[in-house]
């Protein structure tokens, strides 16, 4: 039997073992679920973007517990499905700081399907003035524990715009503050030689933090951002450029979409979803500089990453866990989920019949050590132990 880590990391897994497990459902109904995370407490934050038949504006994040019991944080986040593509989005990233939760908010409906296929014009009737944005929410343990979550108002979204810091209550009297750390441009223009007003929509698609910066992933105008926390002001840490289409379908290059972003010891990692026509091997993990915007390819040959995960050992990374959104994008396939080595080689398939996979986390703590995985169609999470 052959294993992955020794057993100092508290991670053995066995070969053998993992490929004979199936990821099993946990009960939690979840709506849309985009991201998760891990709290210290051991209970998963997770974004939901909500269903496209929600009213506007009631995305959501929510607390579940290990029990798999569901606790709503915050309420009324901006949401909407996309005018464009009619896509329901919404919260779009968590990164915990202490007792901050930052919070990306995804793209929202600023834009309107264009009179020519694939360009968009400037929505008139926004849902929300806070879509592309991050917000800091401010709880502390108790709150984490016992909340039975507030509720944001169309209001509350505009006295976010203007820099207002909001104090809530929950019914237990219980506060939560929130404020807008960023809002980014929701659209610019790109003018196209059969549209002269077509503009390219904005979508943060995760967030990290340091004392001082946010990074974030604009998976519309593919690039990372980097943003003062203290002032909001923002820069261009990084772009990813299109790549060559090495097929007869589709456009002449295809994207590279950031979809996810998170630490790697002092580097970050993000994951580059390529567009359409969304060719199996070119998405990959990228390695990025925080601070020079350096980039290296990590994990090359993957068909839709959208998530990642460093497994670390006393702060060393011994190896890597990479989602993917589907092994045939266009034909509705299932997503995989796998394990690396410190290297970027890949050692095994440990799930590849998840559908709409959008989200990982590890509990290293748990016994077994189990993955988390969030699934957006079914709308429920799965876990897949290591043994």
């Amino acid at each position: 039997m052959t294993w992955l880590f020794s057993a100092r990391t508290g991670l053995a897994v066995a070969v053998a073992a993992v490929l004979g497990f199936a990821a099993r459902a946990d009960g939690v109904e979840l709506e849309r679920p985009s991201k998760l995370l891990l709290t210290p407490a051991g209970n998963l934050l997770v974004a939901e973007v909500r269903t496209a038949t929600s009213p506007a504006n009631s995305g959501r994040v929510s607390i579940v517990d290990p029990a798999g019991n569901r606790r709503t944080l915050i309420d009324g986040l901006p949401s909407a499905p996309t005018n464009a593509a009619n896509t329901p989005s919404g919260p779009s990233g968590l990164f915990l700081r202490g007792r901050t939760l930052f919070v990306a908010i995804g793209e929202g409906n600023p834009t309107l399907a264009g009179p020519v296929p694939r360009t968009e014009i400037p929505n008139p009737a926004v849902a929300s003035p806070i879509f592309s944005s991050v917000l800091a929410v401010h709880f502390s343990v108790a709150v984490e524990r016992k909340t039975t979550g507030i509720e944001l108002t169309l209001a509350d979204h505009v006295a976010l715009k203007a820099g207002d810091r909001l104090v809530r209550t929950d019914a237990g009297r219980r506060k939560i503050t929130i404020e807008l750390v960023v809002d980014f441009p929701d659209y610019v223009p790109e003018p196209v030689p059969a549209l002269a007003a077509n503009v390219r929509h904005s979508h943060p698609y995760g967030v990290v933090a340091d004392d001082e910066y946010l990074y974030v992933p604009d998976g519309g105008y593919n690039l990372v951002h980097k943003v003062d926390i203290e002032s909001g002001q923002f820069a261009t840490l990084v772009s990813f450029p299109p790549s060559p289409n090495p097929t007869p379908v589709g456009p002449r290059t295809v994207e590279n979409v950031p979809t996810s972003i998170r630490w790697d010891g002092s580097r970050l990692l993000v994951t580059l979803l390529s567009g359409f026509p969304f060719v199996a091997g070119l998405s990959e993990v990228r390695t990025v500089d925080p601070d020079t915007g350096a980039t290296a390819t990590l994990i090359a040959g993957l068909s839709s990453a959208i998530d990642v995960i460093p497994v670390t050992v006393d702060r060393d990374t011994v190896g890597y866990l990479t989602l993917e959104y589907s092994l045939a994008h266009l034909a509705g396939g299932p997503g995989r989920l796998m394990l690396f080595n410190a290297s970027g080689t890949p050692i095994a398939v440990l799930a590849d019949t998840l559908i709409t996979p959008s989200s990982l986390a590890l509990d290293a703590r748990s016994r077994p050590p189990t993955i988390v995985v969030s699934q957006i169609g079914p709308g429920n999470l799965v876990t897949v132990p290591l043994q």
